[in-house]
């Protein structure tokens, strides 16, 4: 019988791979953001949007059709990071 993934577990890895899509969507090099700094920014990235309560709302908007690269939305906490770094 297979082991259940902690509730918590599974909604720190679902921010960060929404963190990843947003990134991504944003065209925001990871690699550069991490040698930025020596991650440090990176970190504290992740701590931002591990603790976001618009989740639902960043999934909505990442599933948005939208073909090219768009800028980050206000309502997500590192939305100025992301800007700084592209």
């Amino acid at each position: 019988m297979p082991i259940a993934t902690p509730r918590w577990r599974r909604e720190v890895l679902r921010h960060q791979e929404l963190m990843d899509d947003m990134m991504a969507r944003c065209g925001v090099d990871v690699l550069d953001v991490i040698r930025k700094d020596r991650g440090q920014s990176f970190v504290e990235a992740r701590t931002r949007c591990r603790l976001c309560a618009c989740a639902g709302t960043c999934r909505d908007w990442l599933l948005a059709p939208d073909g090219e690269l768009s800028r980050p939305p206000d309502f997500c906490p590192n939305a100025r990071f992301f800007r700084t770094c592209l």
